[in-house]
């Protein structure tokens, strides 16, 4: 392009009208060429909510139940829980991929997400994410 900076039409029109499996072979074929990941290179040229917006889309297609994975630690890691984020992901994945999600949360963490979740909550609450959630 004769321009500079970044064409973030380009980004969206690719972004919402390609599926899930085109985006893929995108991205590989985007790393073989830049010898760059799409998630560096999107932190690279954007900014604000829509960088923010770019790579949960982006990580989300590369490996959904690693984006939640990531997501829960983000929502347990430190002082305080982010709850909503926490029963959000919980109830809305538990019959989908838990499975896979759990996994990748023990990859990411070397420790399990049921034992996260012990540690993090209390009370009923506490006991309904573990149901929900599974023995590991």
């Amino acid at each position: 392009q004769s321009t500079w900076g970044t064409d973030e039409e380009e980004f969206n029109l690719i972004f919402s009208t390609r599926d899930h499996y085109h985006l893929r072979q995108v991205w590989n074929e985007y790393v073989r060429i830049s010898q760059r990941d799409i998630v560096n290179s999107i932190a690279r040229e954007t900014s604000g909510d829509f960088k923010r917006g770019l790579i949960a889309i982006a990580t989300s297609i590369r490996c959904r139940p690693l984006y939640f994975a990531e997501r829960l630690k983000t929502a347990m890691k430190g002082l305080g829980t982010d709850d909503k984020t926490l029963i959000r992901i919980i109830i809305s994945r538990s019959e989908i991929d838990m499975v896979q999600i759990k996994q990748c949360f023990l990859d990411l963490t070397k420790q399990t997400l049921y034992n996260w979740i012990k540690d993090d909550t209390s009370g009923d609450y506490k006991k309904i994410l573990l149901q929900l959630v599974g023995r590991d």
